[in-house]
C-alpha cells in the first residue's frame, strides 16, 4: 500500500527517498559496444537471437513489410495516430527557430545560421510493452528541424517481426529507414555504423537501463538527447479534487515500470486517504498490475503538506518528469513552477494526454534532471554556426584593444594577429 508521509514530521530522506536499479550494468554494456563496433552486423544478428529469441534474415524493415503492417493496423487506430501526429506538428512547429543576421555598425557583419542535423538516430522501446506514440514524438520534431535522414531502431519480436503500430506510426511519421534491433547493441550500431545501419550524429529516444547506459557511454563520438531514467509523474491536489482521477492518474505512471515513480503532495489528510483506498481498488482492475503494485510499493508516496504553496515548493525540488497541477484555478500557480519536465494543468487534464494526442513532447527530463534539462523539441536537431565579418576600417577601429585583450591573458601571438594588419595597412 502506498505510504502517507506528513512532510512536517517526516525525515526529508524519506521525503525525496527513491529504490534505485540495482544491476551495475556498465562493463555488460562496454562490452555489448565493443563487440559490435569489431564485429557489426554479425554481432546484432548474435544479440538479436540472444536477447529477443528472434531468428531474423534482415536487419532492415523493408517497404513491403511496412506496407503489409500499415495496412494490418485497424484503421481506426490509424485515424487516431494521425491526429496525434497533427497536433505534434502543430505544437513543434511554433519551435522552428530562424537564423539572424546584425549589421547595425559600419564594416561589421555577424550573424547565426540554424542548420539541421544530416543524420539522427530514434531508439523506441519493443520490450515489456510497445510505443508508437513514441515514434511520433521523436521523428516528427526531426521533420521539421529539416534532417537530412531519420533512422530507426527497435526490437523485433520473437517472430522476427516489429510490432504493425510501431510500423504504422513510422511510416505516418516519414521515418527514412527503420531496423530491427534493440537495446544497447543498437545504440552502439547508431553511433559506430555497421555494414547494414549508418552511423547517426545524435541518438534520442527513451530506453531501458541497457540503453540508458549505451547513450552515457556513446556520448562524445555522437550527441543524445538525454539519459532518461525511470517514467515519474508528482501531482499536486487540492481538497477538493476527485481522488478516483488522482489513483487513476498515479496508476499510469506506475504501471510503466517497477522503478517508475507515482507520488502525489496535497494538503488535504482526508484526499491522501481516499486516494490510498482508490489506488488499492484500481490496481485489482489494471492488466499490468504486478509491475503497478511494485513501482507502488517501492516509490510511490502520498506526502501531506500544510498549504498549496508548500506542496509547489515540494514539486519544485524533486522536478519531476511529469507534474500535474490538479487544482481549481491551475494557471494562478504555473508561474511558480520552476523544475518540471512537462505541466498538465487542471483536473481535466491527465497526464495520458501528452503521452499520446495533445501535441508538447513526451520525452522528458527525469531524475530530477529537469532543474537544468529541457523535454525534447525541435532545437534537438540543430546545430547553430555563427559568423564574423570586419572590413578592413572595421578592424582598425577594435585591433588595439583585441590586442590590450591577448596581452592581458599573455597571448601575443593572438595580440600580433590583429596588429600586424595595420602594419601593413600603413
Amino acid at each position: 500500500m502506498i505510504r502517507i508521509l506528513p512532510y512536517s514530521q517526516t525525515d526529508m530522506d524519506e521525503i525525496f527517498a527513491r529504490v534505485e536499479p540495482k544491476v551495475d550494468v556498465t562493463s555488460i554494456v562496454r562490452e555489448i559496444i565493443d563487440n559490435v563496433k569489431t564485429n557489426g552486423d554479425n554481432a546484432l544478428y548474435a544479440y538479436c537471437a540472444r536477447f529477443d529469441n528472434a531468428c531474423i534474415s534482415s536487419l532492415e524493415v523493408s517497404e513491403q513489410e511496412l506496407t503489409e503492417a500499415f495496412e494490418s493496423v485497424d484503421p481506426e487506430f490509424i485515424r487516431i495516430l494521425e491526429s496525434a501526429a497533427a497536433n505534434i506538428r502543430k505544437y513543434h512547429s511554433c519551435q522552428v527557430r530562424n537564423s539572424f543576421i546584425i549589421n547595425d555598425t559600419d564594416g561589421v557583419v555577424m550573424g547565426q545560421k540554424i542548420i539541421p542535423m544530416d543524420r539522427v538516430g530514434i531508439y523506441v522501446p519493443g520490450g515489456t510493452a510497445a510505443y508508437p506514440s513514441t515514434v511520433l514524438m521523436d521523428s516528427i520534431p526531426a521533420k521539421i528541424a529539416g534532417c537530412g535522414e531519420i533512422v530507426m531502431v527497435t526490437p523485433p519480436g520473437k517472430d522476427g517481426k516489429v510490432n504493425p503500430a510501431i510500423l504504422a506510426a513510422a511510416k505516418i511519421a516519414g521515418i527514412d529507414r527503420i531496423f530491427k534491433v534493440g537495446g544497447a547493441q543498437a545504440v552502439a550500431a547508431l553511433a559506430y555504423g555497421t555494414q547494414s545501419i549508418p552511423a547517426v550524429d545524435k541518438i534520442v529516444g527513451p530506453g531501458n537501463a541497457f540503453v540508458a547506459e549505451a547513450k552515457r557511454q556513446v556520448f562524445g563520438k555522437v550527441a543524445i538527447d538525454m539519459i532518461a531514467g525511470p517514467s515519474e509523474i508528482l501531482i499536486v491536489a487540492d481538497g477538493s479534487s476527485n481522488p478516483s482521477y488522482v489513483a487513476a492518474d498515479l496508476l499510469s505512471q506506475a504501471e510503466h515500470d517497477r522503478l517508475a515513480s507515482a507520488v502525489l503532495v496535497t494538503d488535504s489528510i482526508v484526499l491522501a486517504k481516499a486516494v490510498q483506498e482508490q489506488l488499492e481498488m484500481q490496481l485489482k482492475c489494471l492488466e499490468r498490475q504486478e509491475i503497478a503494485r511494485e513501482s507502488i510499493n517501492q516509490n510511490g508516496k502520498i506526502i501531506v503538506a500544510d498549504t498549496l504553496d508548500a506542496a509547489i515548493e515540494i514539486a519544485n525540488t524533486i522536478a519531476p518528469e511529469h507534474l500535474e497541477l490538479c487544482v481549481d484555478n491551475p494557471f494562478d500557480y504555473l508561474d511558480k513552477i520552476r523544475h518540471a519536465g512537462s505541466v498538465f494543468m487542471g483536473k481535466y487534464c491527465p497526464e495520458a494526454l501528452g503521452d499520446y494526442l495533445a501535441g508538447p513532447n513526451h520525452t522528458l527530463p527525469t531524475s530530477g534532471t529537469a532543474r537544468f534539462s529541457s523535454p525534447l523539441s525541435v532545437d534537438d536537431f540543430v546545430k547553430k554556426t555563427q559568423y564574423t565579418y570586419y572590413t578592413a576600417d572595421a578592424l582598425k577601429k577594435v585591433a588595439l584593444d583585441v590586442a590590450r585583450f591577448a596581452q592581458t591573458e599573455g597571448l601575443t601571438a593572438h595580440a600580433q594577429s590583429a596588429t600586424i594588419r595595420l602594419e601593413e595597412d600603413s
